[in-house]
């Protein structure tokens, strides 16, 4: 095989290997098809399943909380937003602390928590008013508003049927009721 030949192969190889894997032209492109008006964005990675029983709203020492891998995905997924431009008219957060965790090491603004997205998993919070204060809010989202809202796996799945990975987006529009996961933002 001509050396040549071979360079410009392994060139073209890595040239398209170490490419960014995900672009703000893709995620724009994502947000538009479904005309998109709310990102649910599942908290960053956090060892373990549910809480523990002594869970605490108020102590964090009380619940399942980012692990150090938690903490870079979301400052990956915050530099994402504030690199590409994405701006939110509201930032609102679960109050569970891996979620105002997961807010916070974004860096991407002024975030409120809302009891409407906090976890009904185990019961800590009571799920027919989880749903009942997240669907007013989702009923009275405008067309032009783009909201970002911190959450769990399980509040994302009950409105959008998709179950996103930790640090895992999932695009909603609110009037048709669209929903599409987006592969992960922090390769």
């Amino acid at each position: 095989m001509n050396v040549k030949f071979f360079l410009i192969v392994i060139s073209f190889f890595f040239l398209i290997c170490l490419r960014p894997l995900f672009s703000s032209d893709f995620f724009q492109k994502e947000i538009n098809e479904i005309n998109a008006n709310v990102i649910f964005l599942r908290h960053s990675w956090a060892p373990g399943f549910g809480d523990p029983e002594n869970f605490k709203i108020d102590d964090c020492s009380t619940q399942r909380n980012l692990s150090d891998e938690g903490v870079l995905q979301a400052r990956k997924i915050g530099k994402f937003f504030l690199t590409n431009k994405i701006k939110f008219s509201e930032i609102l957060t679960s109050e569970w602390c891996r979620c105002k965790d997961t807010i916070n090491e974004m860096n991407i603004g002024e975030w409120e928590t809302f009891s409407g997205l906090n976890s009904f998993f185990q019961n800590f919070s009571k799920k027919k008013l989880v749903l009942s204060l997240l669907y007013d809010k989702l009923n009275n989202v405008k067309n032009d508003d783009f909201i970002l809202l911190v959450t769990h796996q399980v509040v994302i799945s009950e409105i959008t049927k998709i179950s996103p990975p930790s640090g895992g987006i999932v695009i909603y529009n609110t009037i048709n009721k669209k929903a599409k996961l987006i592969r992960n933002i922090t390769n």
